[in-house]
């Protein structure tokens, strides 16, 4: 099967329905996107898949197709993911940073679809999980980005 993650093409030899998490994490050895729940409810695995915001602990990688996948490693070469990346830092919106870099994929599609989000607009969107309670960060490094 054939992928491209982060303008990278790869080959890889994996039964069809796999995560297409496992791909990137154990075959591909991208380990930045994380194991959360496993039932694509906390958003710890968002990955952009053509800039769509995609739970990938629950996407097989056979729905991949000629899509172009994109993870956390390779953000900040988007102009939008990398003023992203540049307000989370700024604001320091991380405590443990565990679901960080599911919150980072998901604001930058975000903003790449909506680049002066309303707060309603983030709320629809971040739907991700954070044990830390990072939200009202979350929000503020999304604003500062758009602005």
């Amino acid at each position: 099967m054939k992928l491209t993650v982060n303008g990278t093409a790869h080959e890889v030899d994996v039964e069809p329905e796999t995560p297409l998490l496992f791909v990137l994490r154990d075959t591909l050895g991208l380990t930045g996107t994380k194991y959360g729940c496993g039932v694509a409810m906390c958003g710890a695995c968002t990955v952009l898949v053509d800039g769509q915001a995609t739970r990938s602990c629950q996407f097989p990688v056979d729905a991949v197709g000629d899509s172009e996948i994109a993870t956390i490693e390779a953000i900040e070469a988007d102009p939008v993911g990398a003023k992203v990346v540049e307000a989370w830092v700024g604001i320091e919106v991380p405590q443990c940073g565990y679901c960080q870099s599911g919150q980072v994929m998901a604001a930058t599609a975000l903003l790449k679809e909506t680049p002066a989000p309303t707060d309603e607009d983030i709320a629809a969107a971040m739907t991700n999980l954070c044990r830390c309670g990072t939200y009202n960060a979350v929000a503020d490094a999304i604003r500062k980005a758009a602005a």
